[in-house]
């Protein structure tokens, strides 16, 4: 399956997801209302005949307080992980790192998940991590990636090497880019629901308790404590329903995030090792947290204990994903302690020995790849989204290799990363970057304007190839910004690009940085739903779309005309004809509005969105650098990321 046919798959498991939880809720209605029935109807007890159970008040009662309890359980935490993958990192108990940060197993993890978000053409997601947690295991939790997040426990941060933490990284990025995430939210929010009624049986059984131990003893008895033990009772059915869910939603999918990012690193050993180390490894993969149930469909191994001989569990057993890795696995592990990490990093210490993968030292001497023009098949851009190979992989970790010590401390502290950005959106313009480096001073000081001139200075030569993704190194830090200087670096970069009164492919990838990516961090938002599953009320949008394209392609009025005619039948759904706009009504601001709505749209709607874009750049049968990195940059915004454009992928 393409990417959008993972993300329509993901949507219609919602719907089995919903199936079930109806089912659940419907068959819990039916316990709690015998039970309930059970003691207030005892008196009626009719042993011929089970209608003396039957009483429509009660049973239409006991309905809607069920029903109350489980709809306003699951609403309070759908609410509760609405921020997103923070949230639920928060959750269990998860720390943000720090983009400076100087610890050698931190580092690692942070370039990893950077090389595999300059390989994928997403945004760097936050990395959490999970101190208290011995075990080896992570997840992916975000509604999109603007809001996704990687967490990751502290065994697996520190005893696996690093081609064993790629493997795992790329299988967290799998859930990330099949749509997966948003399903799994969804899932937190239902189990709570369902979980809810033994919430309400502990608290009806300790209130009972209490209220029988002042009141003393009475004819008839307090029945709060026997509803209280029934609906504890009751809420293993929900612990059943629960776990049964998530098993039909969750099992497959992490067969498939196996497979996918084997395909994406093309080092099943590194996968293997990481799933072999768990079995080996006393802690394994459970976790402690309390709240280890509610999100165990999201962990990388099974983060509980064995569920009814593994037939719950929402993960494939361990020898099973291993052998679908490496056929000759014997089904023995080795056995792993939890000092091999420390042991592991004090030797290659005093060895003088950098803790890299065999990746990065094979790549070494490789050149870096960058963009040049080339002749494309524009149906290749589409099957390209959400489809990063190994090459990427290899030229995101040569990237990160090339770039200058640095400028690489620079993108790694909050003030040197708001620098940075300033640095990439300088016009080569002196007089327009006159105005630029003004508005820097006005929003901060003298300092950061000489230190963007500086890292300008330093960039200026290089291939355009190269800035996009330092773009996307910077985002780790940048949020770790105070609100203050986050609405200030927010209003300089929007003043910086509005100097020069012109559209530009690399201002408008910085604009969609600090609005897609950084603000819902520091202005969140309710989250986003799809709202059209029609094109038609969308066409205005995707004139304005394919006409900014078309004006960039060329400055020849004719050229302009056939690159538009090339894209607009793309849009297929009966669309035979649109208007082309002059350059001056698709703008910066037309298109940002244009693209607003057009992320809202079903994945479909985006596929023949994105074919129309890649057919009207490729009218000429040439792709240019920066009309590759417009293209892109629509695609990011349309929450379909494309990995780079590399000569000869």
């Amino acid at each position: 399956m393409d990417f959008f046919a993972r993300q329509d798959q993901a949507r219609r498991n919602t719907k089995l997801l919903v199936a079930y939880f109806v089912l659940a809720v419907v068959l819990i209605v039916a316990a709690v209302y015998l039970i309930v029935a059970g003691i207030f109807l005892r008196n009626k007890y009719d042993p011929d005949t089970i209608l003396w159970l039957w009483h429509p008040k009660l049973f239409w009662g006991v309905t809607a307080t069920t029903l109350a309890i489980i709809i306003g359980g699951t609403l309070y935490k759908m609410s509760e992980v609405s921020e997103g993958g923070a949230a639920v990192a928060r959750m269990l108990g998860g720390q943000p790192l720090r983009a400076d940060t100087s610890d050698e197993d931190e580092r690692k993890l942070l370039n990893v998940v950077e090389e595999m978000a300059i390989a994928s053409g997403t945004p760097v997601p936050q990395v959490y991590l999970l101190e208290e947690e011995n075990a080896i295991n992570a997840f992916a939790a975000g509604h999109t990636t603007n809001d996704a997040a990687i967490g990751v426990t502290r065994g697996c941060m520190r005893l696996l090497d690093r081609d064993e933490l790629q493997g795992v990284i790329g299988h967290e990025f799998s859930h990330i880019l099949n749509g997966d995430m948003r399903l799994n939210l969804r899932l937190i929010g239902i189990i709570h629901g369902i979980l809810c009624i033994a919430i309400l049986g502990r608290i009806l059984l300790r209130t009972g308790s209490s209220s029988s131990s002042n009141s003393g003893s009475r004819k008839g008895g307090n029945p709060l404590p026997l509803i209280g033990l029934a609906l504890i009772a009751i809420g293993f059915i929900g612990v059943f329903f629960g776990r049964l869910i998530k098993s039909a939603v969750s099992r497959q999918r992490e067969f498939l995030a196996d497979a996918a990012s084997v395909q994406f690193t093309r080092n099943p050993g590194g996968l293997a090792g990481a799933l072999r180390k768990i079995g080996g490894y006393v802690y394994g993969s459970r976790l402690l947290t309390a709240h280890a149930e509610e999100a165990s469909h999201l962990y990388f191994g099974n983060g509980l204990g064995e569920a009814w001989f593994g037939m719950m569990s929402t993960h494939p057993p361990l020898k099973d994903r291993i052998r679908a890795i490496d056929p000759t696995f014997d089904g023995k592990f080795p056995v792993v302690l939890s000092e091999e990490a420390e042991v592991r990093t004090e030797k290659a210490a005093k060895a003088g020995i950098p803790i890299v993968s065999q990746l990065a030292r094979d790549i070494s001497g490789v050149e870096l790849a960058g963009m040049r023009a080339q002749h494309v098949q524009a149906a290749e851009v589409v099957a390209r989204v959400g489809a990063p190979t190994p090459k990427h992989l290899e030229y995101a970790a040569n990237f990160r290799a090339a770039l200058p010590a640095l400028l690489l401390q620079t993108v790694r502290d909050s003030m040197g990363a708001t620098a940075t950005v300033f640095a990439l959106v300088l016009s080569s313009d002196p007089k327009v970057q006159q105005q630029q480096r003004q508005k820097i001073r006005e929003h901060f000081d003298a300092t950061t304007e000489a230190r963007a001139l500086e890292i300008n200075t330093l960039i200026a030569n290089q291939d355009s190839a190269i800035k996009l993704p330092l773009l996307t190194l910077t985002l780790s830090a940048l949020r770790n910004l105070s609100i203050e200087n986050f609405d200030k670096f927010d209003a300089c970069v929007r003043d910086m690009i509005e100097a020069d009164c012109e559209i530009d492919l690399l201002e408008y990838a910085v604009l969609q940085a600090v609005i897609r990516h950084l603000e819902p961090e520091f202005r969140p938002r309710g989250r986003e739903v799809i709202q059209y599953y029609s094109l038609v009320p969308l066409l205005s949008d995707c004139a304005v779309l394919l006409s900014a394209l078309a004006h960039s392609s060329s400055a020849d009025h004719d050229e302009v005309v056939r690159a538009f005619a090339a894209g607009v039948p793309q849009l297929r759904h009966g669309v035979t004809s649109l208007s082309l706009l002059q350059a001056a009504d698709c703008g910066l601001g037309p298109v940002d509005e244009a693209l607003k709505r057009l992320a809202l749209a079903v994945p479909q709607i985006k596929k023949n969105v994105l074919d129309a874009c890649a057919h009207t750049v490729a009218a000429d049968g040439l792709i240019q650098p920066h009309e590759a990195e417009l293209l892109r940059a629509i695609a990011d915004a349309l929450d379909c990321p494309i990995p780079p454009f590399l000569k000869g992928v």
